[in-house]
């Protein structure tokens, strides 16, 4: 009799802004039941009689009864109901980010309906702060559009099974401060640095030029083996957690060379293991440098 996988139920929260709705949409585009702010109190009431198929709840500060406490004791609730985890996905987004989203809507932030963006964000990332330790999915969308943030929900969710994880490797450049949903960080800043070989200045660590330069540095095989062989050991562990997204962080000066180099080989490593992978460069893709040519 073949396994089946039960139903997965995803509550989705965040500050106000950082993509809720759109993760929420996505989410009900790959078959999820979907509710928006159904009051706390209904919720242990809709799972009584257990759940028959996927299913997204989207809860945040213009809930009835919304409270980081409220939201700890549903997810108890939840487990005894159903006999297994819900999973917490929590948006975010920069304070910064979010008053720009703000200011471009023109829209009233719910928690200063009378007063700036900036209050109303500033007391919502005070209230949310205690349920930062208690999330399973992390997705920061300060750089994401719209587009992107539904990508990102369709690879962590989209055929994949409860079983399953779901893996991201991107690099990233430490002058543009560390990946805040990275549940591991690679400082690859050690290796020889491409940037002053005039030649490869402009090139980018997805070139075969770029990776052979920095291969020249004894220190590079040790090391990218050393931190496959590691994730390669981390990550059944973390699917066995529970988990259902791991995100591995490499980081250089610039995010150009170095952190692309390693986040592009050791994807590749891990997809030749059997994980389900994708792979973002922050970097390259806010100054939209082109994909250079891999061979």
């Amino acid at each position: 009799m073949p396994d089946t996988v039960p139903p997965r139920l995803v509550l989705l929260t965040g500050p106000s802004g950082a993509g809720r709705s759109t993760a929420l949409n996505a989410l009900e585009d790959l078959g999820f039941e979907s509710i928006d702010n159904l009051p706390m109190s209904l919720v242990p009431r809709l799972l009584e009689s257990g759940l028959s198929r996927d299913m997204a709840l989207g809860l945040d500060v213009r809930t009835r009864d919304f409270s980081p406490a409220a939201l700890t004791a549903l997810l108890a609730d939840i487990a005894r109901l159903t006999g297994t985890a819900a999973e917490l996905m929590f948006l975010d987004a920069d304070p910064q980010v979010l008053v720009s989203r703000y200011s471009e809507t023109r829209r009233r932030h719910p928690m200063a309906p009378d007063g700036t963006p900036e209050a109303g964000i500033a007391a919502e990332f005070d209230l949310l702060a205690p349920l930062r330790d208690q999330v399973t999915i992390l997705i920061n969308t300060s750089t994401l559009t719209p587009h992107d943030l539904r990508a990102e929900v369709h690879h962590l969710f989209g055929n994949l099974g409860g079983s399953k994880l779901a893996v991201s490797v991107q690099s990233f450049s430490y002058k543009r401060g560390l990946p805040r949903a990275a549940d591991v960080v690679f400082d690859c800043r050690f290796l020889t640095n491409p940037h002053w070989q005039p030649d490869l200045r402009a090139l980018t660590g997805q070139d075969s030029r770029v990776v052979d330069h920095i291969a020249t540095d004894a220190r590079f095989e040790p090391f990218h083996e050393k931190v496959l062989d590691l994730l390669l050991f981390q990550l059944p562990a973390a699917r066995e957690e529970g988990k259902a997204h791991f995100a591995a962080a490499f980081g250089c000066t610039g995010g150009k060379h170095r952190s692309v180099a390693l986040a592009e080989s050791i994807a590749r490593g891990l997809a030749q293991g059997g994980w389900q992978v994708s792979i973002r460069h922050r970097e390259l893709e806010s100054r939209a440098v082109a994909p250079q040519p891999r061979g």
